[in-house]
């Protein structure tokens, strides 16, 4: 199974200069969710897409928990 999709990204629709790229996660009982999230590779414009609980969520805060804080 390849981890990175054969296809191409899709050009982000806000910033028209970022690629969307999938990120993926685990639920609650440690299954794999595919595909939970989308955000843009471009870092100033941040457009991020998330699938909760059934809901679809644009634009959430985006905060790195890699950094000291």
């Amino acid at each position: 199974m390849a981890l990175i999709p054969e296809w191409p990204f899709p050009r982000c629709q806000q910033c028209q200069v970022g690629e969307l790229v999938p990120l993926s996660d685990y639920g609650p009982e440690s299954a794999p969710i595919r595909y939970k999230a989308w955000v843009c590779t471009n870092p100033d414009c941040e457009f991020n897409i998330e699938i909760r609980k059934g809901q679809v969520w644009v634009n959430m805060p985006v905060t790195d928990h890699a950094s000291p804080g």
